[in-house]
Order: C-alpha cells, then structure tokens, then sequence
C-alpha cells in the first residue's frame, strides 16, 4: 500500500521480509475507501442500531434539584476570549440558573450554604475535642497571626507554630483538622505522629494579594470542605490580566484538586465586560473516600453512551466539537480507542453529565460537522482505552499495478496475495497512523520527551511546523520564533482545537518547565497519553522486527504459546501460556500462529 511514499526511510526498522511478492496499491484515496466499525465487547459491530428503547433509565438518578442546577451555558453566547477559554479550560460549566455570584450566594451547589450554621458545628467541636485552656492558646495563636499580617508585619525567622499535643485517636485528629481549618482558613493543620501543629497559611497570605479577603477566607473553607459536586465562585472582575493572575495561582497551587473556568458575569456587555472565575473540584479528587449507599446513590453521576460516526475528522476535533455543543469538557468524553482521520470511522463513547435527551437534541447540528449520534442511551459508567474486541475494516485499494519487474498477470498476484495473508498472517506492526504523517516529528518523538519529563521540549515538537506554506504551519513557525503564544493562537486557525488549547494554556501559565506541564494538561487523559503509547508502539516495532530477523518465523526456547487455539482474547489466562522449552523447539512442538 502506498498511503506514504517514504514510510519505510521514516520506520526503517519495520524490515521483516518474506518472499511474498505482493502488488502494489493506494489506500485512502477518499475517507469512503476506509470504513472502520469498532467490535464492542460482546463481539457485536457498534454501527447496528440498538434493540433496546433509545432512553434508558438508569436504576439512580439524581434528585431533580440537581438536575436543574446544572443546565450549562450557551457557548455561543460566550464572548471570544470566554469561548476561548471554554476550549482550553478544564471546567464544564456552571448553573445557568445563578444571577448573583457573590460567594456563598449559592444554596445547592456551593459549600458556603449554611455558613454560619457550619461555625457553631466547629466552635462545638473545638470546645468538646479541646480543653478550655488549649481552646484559648488556639483562638489567640490565630489572633497573633491575623494582627501581624493585618500591621503588614514580615514574619522573621521560622514560621511560628501551635501545638494542639498528641491525640491517639485517629477519627478526633481526623475531626480537629477539619475543624480548625474550617473556622480559621487562613490557618493549616499539620500531624506529626499523633501531634497536630497548627501554622499559618501562607497560601491564604499570597492569595489576599489578589482577591478580598472575604474570597479568600470562603475559597479556602470551600476547599477544606471538599464537598463534592460543588463550586465556588469569585466576585465579578472585568480585568483580565488580574483573572489570569487569580487563575495562574488558584491552579499552580491546587491544580492538583481543582480547576477553573471563566464565564460572564451578571449584565455583561461590551460596556461591561465583567467575568467570574468559578472552581469546583476535578472528579476523581475523592473517588475513594467513603461513602455511605445513599450518599453515593445521591451523587451518582449521569452517563450516556451512543455510537459516533464522523467522517474525515480528526477525533480529538470532534470531540472538542460535542463538548462545545453539549457544554462540557473534552475529558467528559470517554472512548475505547482513536480511530482514522481520513475515514468513516463507527465507535462507542461515553458522555458523562448529559442526559440522553440532551444529546438528541445537538443531532442536526453536529451532521454539519460529518458527524451523527445514534444508540444514544443511559449507562453506569464511562469507558476505558482498550475496551473493545477490535475494529472490522472496509478498504478500497486503488491504482492496482505490478511490482517494478514483475511481469506476472496482475490479478494472480492479488489472489496470491490474499491467499499468504490468510495462510501465514503477517506481522502486527503499529502502521505510520500510530505516529503521524509528518516529516519533521512523529508521535514516538514527543512521548519519549515527555517520558523523559522534558515538557518544554514536548510542546515545541507538538508545534513543530512542517515544510508547507499554510496558515497552521505559519502559526507553529511564529510560535517557534518568538515563544508569543497569544500572537500565535491569533494566528492558528479555528478548527485547530488541540493546537488552540495548549497556546491557551501557555498563554496563562507560560512557557517554562511548569508552564509546560500546566498547559500539557488542557489535553484530555487519553490524548495525553497517547504520546507516550506511540513510543511504546515504536519499541514494539523495534522489537518483533529484531525477533524475526533473529529467529524468523521459528517457536524458539523462551517463546510464550497459547494452548487453546479457541481463545481470541489478548487477557489469557495464565493456564493457557506456556513457556516452550529447549526439547519443544527442538521438536517444532508449536507453530509462530501460537
């Protein structure tokens, strides 16, 4: 096949020979000449229209306040710069019910509901869990460092500490720190075999330095509360060098917990450009703690599975598509494997906080993209990478002709050609899909960068530009020259949606080591370590190209076989692997099939 004319200069150690003949071909000539359907787990191609109703029910839901708490905002109402940020930000969005923002103004998504009756609970509980002479010590230790940060006093020397004393009971410990943490936010807990020591809060300091200390003090307790489900927002702000300030902080110093997202703010307009910054926690934050039945019942999360066609679409493009349309983010999305760019490509995906009814609703729009929804309903959970049995291929080979000096009737080569694949298989190289098509870099390139934790070096080779004169290579060039991020995402076209994410990012956070990282991370989990999957392919390649030189197509001592030839699962188990021995090679007891 000669979908790349110099594919193997780029992957010379893809070198297993045979004396095969073969013909040649071009694939791909049209995205209609390469169908791929995925097999889904029970062995059933996801492109047959279910049996089953289009909505199902799931066994939970959750409560109908919930449900009408989280009807998401209109991307196209959004400004530029917010829809901008809708496509780099790892936010999915908040209540479109909320006409005030000001902290604690929230009654069922927010921590700051029942504040005051939440400072009784923390007063009892220091006053029970601590004597009244350590109560006291504890209440002026916080006055002591309230009064010196007010006086703008420096701290000299050490940071000063409180000592609560040892406390063997572990759910007490556990209790106290909760506790101090939420009646004084600008204060942290530290345990210390069974001592808790209580500091200052640095973090609160620098962070009065950008917003009030009301925000502060709420957004602290908010993020010791870890109350899932919620979100907190700041006070409108029509500066947007002082939000990318407060964005910059909040996720250099917490990233790891939550993240953040701007939206418009009550009566925007371009007279009053006023925008919020709004927090809430990333999902799997506390996916292990425990919970109690109902509790869990409470929050389930909704998820809704359907089949996605699209046709010549890049896959992560079509995802930032739907969740643009839906108003959610690209990791919202799960799937069991990328498929081709140039094809019509059939596959199973999960959605997660979107109701089936929902998705219905976005199909006429999403078929001006080549895209359709179908199979849409409700499931328990979202999908893994590798989740499937395999795909089913339909390709179209064009341009039929001999090999140069083979002068055999061509259509015998064909069925020949056929007839070895069947009778021998071939070798399961990952093809040039897996790295990309460009001259300059490859996918195996910018993962082994990131394996090496070379993160600035990993974002330039994802914005190297290739020999061509076009409007994204002229971007990618100027971004190589000047590091100007926002001159470059001026210059990267629309449709670019993973270009246009990381120049986002490094916009915000910059291009350094950190920033980097920072930026990495715009990109959905599976994009993300896709990079690193093209690597290990790379080693694959290497690796069975050096076995068959070595040993061609011969079961040596050391071989791993699968005993049942009935079994068409990669996960064997162990009692059908069996390792061969000197006698069996020897003896040619298995066959390279096995």
């Amino acid at each position: 096949m000669e979908e790349d004319t110099d594919f193997r200069i780029r992957f010379s150690s893809l070198c297993f020979i045979t004396d095969h003949v073969g013909f040649h071909g071009t694939i791909k000539s049209s995205p209609s000449d390469f169908v791929v359907i995925e097999i889904d787990e029970q062995g059933q191609l996801v492109n047959k229209t279910s049996d089953e109703p289009i909505y199902k029910v799931n066994k939970i839901l959750p409560g109908p306040n919930n449900l009408a708490k989280k009807t998401k905002l209109d991307p196209q109402n959004l400004s530029f710069e917010e829809r901008s940020n809708q496509e780099v930000s790892t936010l999915a969005g908040c209540s479109g019910d909320d006409q005030n923002y000001e902290p604690g103004s929230e009654k069922e998504d927010t921590i700051e509901d029942g504040t005051s009756k939440g400072e009784e609970e923390n007063i009892d509980v220091l006053g029970s869990l601590l004597d009244e002479k350590t109560n006291e010590l504890l209440n002026q230790f916080a006055c002591d460092v309230k009064e010196k940060w007010n006086s703008k006093t420096e701290l000299i020397g050490p940071s000063p500490e409180f000592s609560l004393g040892r406390i063997l009971d572990k759910n007490q410990r556990a209790i106290l720190h909760s506790a101090i943490r939420q009646k004084f936010p600008f204060l942290i807990t530290v345990g210390k075999n069974s001592e808790i020591v209580v500091k200052p809060n640095l973090e609160y300091k620098e962070l009065c330095h950008l917003v009030s200390e009301e925000e502060a003090f709420d957004f602290l307790k908010y993020l010791d509360a870890k109350k899932e489900n919620s979100k907190f927002t700041f006070k409108p702000d029509i500066n947007k060098d002082h939000r990318k300030a407060v964005h910059h902080f909040i996720n250099k110093k917490f990233g790891n917990l939550v993240e953040t997202k701007s939206f418009p703010g009550p009566n925007y307009s371009a007279d009053n450009p006023n925008v919020v910054i709004t927090v809430r926690f990333r999902e799997k934050a506390h996916k292990h703690r425990k919970r109690s039945l109902p509790e869990c019942q409470e929050r389930k999360v909704i998820y809704t599975a359907f089949t996605l066609r699209k046709e010549n679409l890049e896959m992560f493009e079509a995802v930032g598509f739907l969740a643009i349309k839906l108003g959610v983010i690209p990791s919202d999305f799960s799937y069991a494997g990328l498929k081709d760019k140039k094809a019509i490509t059939y596959q199973a995906m999960v959605v997660r906080k979107v109701a089936p009814e929902r998705l219905k609703n976005i199909e006429k729009e999403i078929e001006k993209k080549r895209m359709n929804v179908f199979n849409i309903r409700s499931v328990d959970d979202s999908l893994r990478l590798g989740q499937l049995k395999g795909n089913h291929f339909d390709i179209v080979i064009r341009n039929l002709k001999n090999q140069i000096n083979d002068s055999a009737n061509l259509r015998e080569r064909i069925l020949e050609a056929v007839e070895n694949v069947m009778n021998k298989g071939f070798v399961n190289y990952y093809g040039p899909q897996r790295f990309g098509m460009g001259r300059k870099v490859h996918t195996d390139q910018i993962g082994l960068a990131l394996l090496k934790s070379e993160m600035v070096k990993a974002v330039k080779l994802f914005l190297t530009p290739e020999d061509l004169d076009d409007p994204v290579n002229r971007a990618k060039k100027y971004f190589l020259q000047t590091e100007d991020a926002k001159g470059t995402l001026s210059l990267m076209p629309e449709f670019k949606v993973r270009e246009r994410a990381l120049l986002e990012s490094l916009h915000r956070f910059g291009v350094t080591e950190e920033g980097c990282i920072q930026a990495w991370f715009s990109f959905p989990h599976s994009m993300r370590i896709f990079y690193v999957h093209a690597y290990s392919s790379k080693i694959w390649n290497e690796a069975v190209s050096y076995r068959l030189a070595t040993y061609g197509s011969r079961v040596v001592e050391g071989d791993l076989v699968c005993l049942d030839e009935d079994i068409d699962d990669e996960h064997l188990p162990s009692s059908k692997v069996h390792l061969v021995t000197e006698e069996e090679e020897s003896a040619n007891t298995y066959a390279i099939h096995q």
